[in-house]
């Protein structure tokens, strides 16, 4: 047997890590195939371009900006990196169809599109106007229908994740999609905080991987001090979805750390659900309501540092983040943690201590 020195292994290793993420680098253009999830207030112009600058792939949240206020984001955006970066519009927002020609005009190489499902002449209008569109898959069967709308690559991401989640852990969704779906690139998102794990989903079949979290306490991040301060303290059984009070009114689960603002969310629930009951509010309506209430309870969390009042929406690899880093050292760190993972396997299986 040849015995492989860790060095040799260390490179080796790094050249295969290359091969397994292969693909979603050449999608996004990008040193490593590592998208920073879109957090509202978080992933403003500083962290995506930092995340760029890295390396990586940063996504702008639009969130519930009006065009001109996404316009005037991107293009701060392209004052601090030349790198590819993307953008992020909920489908629900009902200047959609404005929000994606902000993106064109501007030139945004590639569009996430979330939230539920995109419209198909949305999914059309960004391809022709020559962005790649990425959509989320919360099953293999809608993730095959999104391919056949003409999508260009997906994220499946667990419920796990912060924010806005799904029922779905991301190892069952990766077992239940990645077989099944090649035609495009898939990213796996939700619980992911370090490289072992990312090194599983590559050699899964996933194209690269997507990570909001990790990035909340990057010191390029604008988040107040006393919410990346939550963030470290945090375990992951912190994290926890918000409940549903009515299953006639389909609200989807926010993953965040328990707090005043936890209880806060049932009330408002309770307001809007009323307010659907006496048909003040249709469906579609009331779900912006509470996308608005989240929007604004992030904000007081993210921007003014109220905690206690506001939402930390965070996934339960919040207990990952222990200290505050450069996007730089969180990336690199990442990598390094994927390329020893797999440099520890051939030495072991070299038979080197």
């Amino acid at each position: 047997m040849n015995d492989v020195a860790p060095a040799t292994a260390q490179q080796t290793a790094a050249d295969r890590l290359d091969r397994l993420w292969a693909r979603g680098r050449a999608f996004l253009g990008t040193r490593y195939a590592v998208m920073g999830g879109a957090m509202t207030w978080v992933s403003e112009r500083n962290l995506v371009s930092a995340i760029s600058n890295a390396g990586g792939f940063g996504v702008l949240a639009c969130g519930s900006m009006k065009p001109e206020m996404l316009a005037a984001e991107i293009a701060a955006t392209k004052q601090l990196t030349g790198k590819p970066f993307g953008v992020n519009l909920i489908v629900m927002h009902p200047q959609l169809g404005e929000l994606a020609q902000v993106c064109l005009d501007a030139h945004v190489g590639h569009v996430v599109l979330a939230g539920g499902i995109p419209p198909a002449d949305i999914v059309k209008k960004l391809k022709d106007g020559g962005a790649k569109v990425v959509a989320f898959a919360p099953a293999a069967v809608i993730g095959k229908k999104l391919v056949r709308t003409g999508v260009d690559a997906l994220v499946i991401e667990g419920m796990e994740a912060g924010g806005h989640i799904g029922a779905v852990s991301t190892a069952v969704l990766a077992q239940e999609i990645l077989p099944v779906i090649r035609e495009v690139p898939v990213f796996v998102a939700g619980g992911i905080g370090r490289g072992e794990a990312i090194v599983s989903f590559l050699e899964m079949g996933a194209a690269g991987v997507q990570l909001g979290t990790r990035f909340v306490c990057a010191t390029e991040c604008v988040a107040h001090p006393a919410f990346k301060k939550a963030f470290i303290r945090a375990a992951a059984r912190d994290a926890v979805p918000s409940i549903q009070l009515d299953p006639r009114f389909p609200v989807i689960p926010v993953r965040a750390l328990a707090n005043k603002a936890t209880q806060a969310f049932m009330s408002a629930q309770r307001e809007i659900i009323g307010k659907f009951d006496s048909g003040e509010l249709d469906m579609k309506a009331a779900q912006l309501e509470i996308e608005h209430y989240w929007a604004g309870a992030l904000r007081r969390a993210v921007i003014d540092g109220d905690v206690e009042n506001g939402s930390l929406m965070a996934g339960q690899s919040v207990g990952m983040v222990t200290r505050e880093q450069s996007t730089a050292d969180i990336v690199e760190e990442l990598v390094r943690q994927a390329i020893g993972a797999l440099a520890a396997r051939d030495i072991e299986a070299a038979g080197v201590a």
